[in-house]
């Protein structure tokens, strides 16, 4: 850890218009990117214009202080780690300058993120072509640092060729815009005598003596693509020493140059036009060999992208509920699939070469199984292949598949033969390696399975690095083709370019920047491989609450987050996270609250008072929506890991009284229960309100006038004592004093489909404490909950909810939390039998011989927003399948993340504005859009809630719905 910042930087923050972060939460948060390193920074700038690059650069020079450019983070190789000042253009530096779409050109700031430009681009049929897998979140500026390209590179190459120009800042604080020049502008700017003209002069002469060498030295084996040092040998190739070639621009040696060379503004870049047909083929094999000696052939008919998965990955995505949906397409249990991907601007080339491919593959006996997916299912097959890194990440225990040589690459033709050779290095070692990647570039990403938390780890990482480097060098490959250099490959530059072209690279720097402030570390002088290594030797482990022996211990949870930044996604992309979609701060993110919760573990006493604050602080936006644990690639579950910390917290600081009253929910809902008019009176005082710490201007939920055991007692009495259920209707704390009506309308619903239902008295399933990390009280609560269901459960009957979050805790976090290997058998149990409403109706209704429905609702759009719980959990497709149902009507569901209500996340009175910040990314703008014709459809009661409360508009649970459709007399008054 380096010391404080200085007070130097007091004077730098007053000439800021942006921010100047130098608290140890900040520092901490950027202190690490997606590369195995950490490294915790001076401080955080966070720039708002180009002027305060421009101050930045200026008070770096006088101070003597390194800059170390970020956007995303996302970056593998440790480019975004350091010990100076991180400059991170993403929070305010984000705008679309403009967008020429005639001369198919856009002018952007370094901070936009790829996919948002490509949004923005959609309606006027064009699109930013390059698509690393993280395009979701990572930034212009960050795929411009490393000339990202991703897996359609085959026909649309790297960043670097859709560059137009830039604008930066350089080392002397002066503005330029690097583009192409003719002869006549090229003499004029190597004439200047200033820092641009002794760069150009720097560059020019470089390349103009030593341009054989260039030429000769850096990897050009069948065109693979490379990412070592600088591109001197692509500005080689054009003017003015190849007529025919391209014009002289610095900006393409800047691309690549991992902001070394640099401060980035402006980007201007090329644009093509937008596909407009995609089809995928998917091919499947019993031996990684086999499916490498397949990509030469499928290059023959020139498709847009070629990647390969192996059987490691593939297995992962047997356990992650996000990609369980998206293995449709397997047979079996392949070794390694080829994704073949063909796209055409016309539509007219695709199927003739998906016809001869697989003509081809057939006639040669490649791949046991074929299959040609056309969208949406195309897009399925392809998130899976992206997931690959972050199901890696989320291997269980401290053996990881770590990343150095997953950059290499050779010539397609030696494929077969070097991954033979990496194998064989493997096995020498004992150690299991993944192989995944754009194959069809000559690029694997190889990933060897170890233990960098122990020293025979480490030292068996840096000799596998080293084997590794030396049989690409003897395969005439890169070791850098796509993710960069950083300080992770950088100290290996030397032996693959020669030492002579190697000074001719520190020359270039040397011309740039003189006295090595920029991004330092990175391409020249880097430290150790194995100095600030994230991971940790093991030290004691932390007791928790939650059984984290899956994980191998709650450290080893905590860093299971690699850094990719999947959860830093912009609003209407999923669930995950939604308190960073309305902040986009990055500790309000999965990532940021995982990177701190690491550092925090790792430390001798991680529950000290100033630790557990740095926790409350990241945590205090977590809504719990379970949207990390099935959309995140590694699974971290960062609401059972808050509610870990709020029970370890309030064990050293006691319960405040806020969550010692919603923990009580339960008992005092049964309290007011017995004068529900008086009750919803007084908790309609604002005084009240005030005293319980919620917003004063919010409504609370009212009581009904009575709960449903009691209408269930009436409507039995009336029946024969032996009447016994086929399902049972788990009756949790809001169904039974709140919302009834539902209950009600459930068991009229099974009645009219012939199913019997019978209920529980009122339980809980401990979700409302668990969320408020009173987990021996959860732990209480769900072991009499559980005893009551097992009698049940155990016959192999159904037990269904109306609430998903309440019911979803059975097979979530119950057998977790539970003590005693007899009551967890019993709770996994109960798990294998419980159902959201929706998942019964729907298995159900698809039983019966005739539709119950009728046609109340036809003509009606059923605008539909699901539950986080439920859309982590379950998915929304058996909830979509159930209203689909129902003849006549129109399901459409809301691309909304969480609602931004979360239980009383909303009702908190230092929460409530944020909570309806995150209601109007999607959800409220998708409400007020909708026609008269439309029902609001709302699985969960706090999002029904927030609904009514936001907009007066009146959201209805799927029973009701369904209700409707059948012709239940409770419902006959409202159409």
């Amino acid at each position: 850890m380096t010391s404080e910042p200085p007070s130097t930087l007091l004077t730098l923050s007053r000439s800021l218009a942006g921010e100047l972060l130098t608290d140890r939460l900040s520092r901490l948060l950027y202190a690490t990117d997606a590369s195995p390193h950490q490294k915790m920074p001076l401080a955080v700038a966070r720039p708002k214009y180009r002027d305060d690059c421009v101050t930045l650069m200026r008070f770096a020079a006088q101070e003597r202080l390194p800059l170390i450019p970020r956007a995303a983070g996302t970056s593998l190789a440790g480019q975004c780690v350091g010990d100076g000042l991180v400059i991170d253009v993403t929070r305010h530096m984000n705008s679309i300058v403009s967008i020429d779409p005639e001369r198919r050109r856009a002018r952007i700031q370094p901070g936009v993120i790829r996919d948002d430009l490509n949004d923005a681009l959609s309606p006027l049929g064009l699109m930013f072509a390059p698509d690393p897998s993280t395009a979701n979140r990572c930034t212009i500026g960050g795929m411009f640092g490393n000339n990202a390209w991703g897996s359609h590179a085959l026909r649309y190459g790297t960043t670097r060729d859709h560059l137009l120009s830039v604008e930066a800042v350089l080392i002397d604080a002066s503005v330029v815009r690097f583009g192409p020049l003719n002869d006549s502008q090229l003499r004029d700017k190597l004439a200047l005598a200033n820092l641009e003209g002794r760069i150009y002069r720097a560059v020019f002469e470089t390349i103009d003596r030593h341009r054989t060498l260039i030429l000769d030295r850096f990897p050009r084996p069948d065109g693979i693509p490379r990412n070592a040092g600088y591109s001197l040998d692509v500005l080689a190739l054009g003017q003015p020493w190849e007529s025919r070639g391209p014009p002289f621009n610095l900006a393409r040696l800047l691309c690549g140059s991992e902001g070394t060379l640099a401060l980035v503004t402006e980007i201007e870049v090329g644009l093509v036009p937008l596909p407009v047909r995609r089809r995928l083929v998917c091919v499947q094999f019993d031996s990684l060999l086999q499916a490498l000696s397949a990509v030469a052939v499928a290059l023959g008919y020139q498709p847009a992208a070629l990647e390969l998965v192996d059987q490691h990955i593939l297995a992962l995505t047997k356990t992650n509920l996000e990609q369980q949906r998206n293995r449709f397409w397997i047979e079996g249990d392949p070794a390694a699939v080829l994704l073949i991907d063909f796209v055409d601007e016309t539509g007219d080339e695709v199927n003739a070469a998906i016809e001869g491919l697989m003509a081809e593959l057939h006639s040669r006996n490649l791949g046991y199984a074929r299959k040609v997916l056309d969208s949406p299912l195309r897009e399925r097959a392809l998130a899976l292949r992206a997931a690959g890194l972050g199901l890696l990440m989320g291997l269980p225990g401290p053996v990881k598949a770590v990343t150095g040589i997953e950059d290499t690459a050779v010539a397609v033709k030696d494929l077969p033969a070097y991954a033979e050779a990496v194998l064989a290095i493997m096995a020498r070692h004992g150690v299991d390696c993944v192989v995944f990647g754009p194959a069809g570039r000559g690029l694997l990403h190889l990933r060897p399975l170890l233990d960098l938390s122990s020293r025979d780890g480490k030292r068996l990482y840096q000799r596998i690095l080293e084997e590794v480097f030396d049989e690409v060098i003897h395969f005439g490959g890169t070791i850098s083709a796509k993710h960069g250099d950083g300080r992770l490959r950088s100290p290996y530059l030397p032996a693959m370019l020669g030492e002579e072209l190697y000074g001719l690279l520190r020359r270039i720097k040397d011309a740039f920047d003189p006295h090595d402030l920029l991004n330092p570390h990175k391409i020249f002088d880097p430290p150790p491989l194995l100095s600030d290594l994230r991971a940790q030797e093991n030290g004691k482990p932390v007791a928790a609450y939650f059984d984290w022996s899956r994980e191998a211990g709650l450290k080893i949870a905590a860093s299971k987050c690699n850094g990719a930044g999947a959860c830093l996604k912009s609003a209407g992309r999923g669930t995950m996270c939604p308190s960073y979609m309305a902040t986009r701060e990055e500790k309000h993110g999965t990532r940021g609250r995982a990177n701190v919760f690491r550092q925090v573990l790792d430390s001798p006493e991680p529950w000290t008072a100033t630790n557990r604050e740095l926790l409350r602080e990241v945590l205090d936006l977590c809504l719990a929506c379970k949207g990390c644990k099935s959309e995140c690639p590694a699974n971290v579950d960062m609401a059972r890991m808050k509610a870990e910390f709020l029970q370890q917290h309030y064990d050293r600081s006691g319960v405040p009284w806020r969550a010692w009253i919603v923990g009580n929910f339960g008992r005092l809902s049964r309290i007011a229960g017995f004068a529900p008019a008086l009750s919803n009176r007084l908790l309609a005082q604002i005084w009240v309100k005030s005293r319980l710490g919620f917003y004063p201007e919010r409504p609370m939920p009212p009581l009904a006038d009575e709960p449903f055991s009691r209408w269930l007692k009436r409507r039995h009495s009336a029946e024969p004592a032996s009447r016994r259920g086929d399902v049972l209707l788990f009756n949790d704390p809001f169904t039974e004093y709140y919302e009834p009506r539902l209950a009600i309308a459930a068991y009229e619903v099974l009645e009219r489909l012939g199913i019997r239902m019978a209920a529980t008295p009122c339980l809980e399933s401990g979700r409302i404490q668990i969320s408020q990390g009173l987990l021996r009280g959860a732990r209480k609560r769900l072991s009499r909950t559980v005893e009551r269901l097992y009698p049940w459960a155990v016959t192999g009957r159904w037990i269904i909810g109306l609430e998903p979050s309440e019911i979803l805790t059975f097979r979530d976090e119950a057998a977790d939390l539970l003590q005693g290997e007899e009551l967890r058998k019993k709770a996994r149990v109960v798990a294998d039998r419980t159902l959201t409403f929706e998942e019964f109706v729907e298995r159900e209704i698809g039983r019966l011989d005739e539709n119950p429905f009728g046609d109340a609702l036809k003509g009606k759009t059923l605008l539909v927003h699901g539950h986080c719980h439920q859309k982590s959990l379950v998915g929304m497709q058996p909830l979509l399948k159930a209203l689909s149902l129902i003849p006549g009507v129109d399901v459409q569901p809301i691309p909304s993340g969480c609602c931004g209500m979360a239980g009383v996340f909303g009702y908190e009175k230092e929460h409530y504005a944020v909570s309806l910040d995150i209601a109007e990314l999607v959800l409220f703008p998708a409400i007020r859009e909708a026609g008269t014709d439309t029902l609001i459809v709302a699985p969960g009661t706090s999002c029904r809630r927030q609904i009514a409360d936001g907009l007066g508009v009146r959201a209805y649970h799927p029973v009701e719905v369904i209700g409707m459709a059948i012709g239940l007399q409770m419902f006959r008054e409202r159409f």
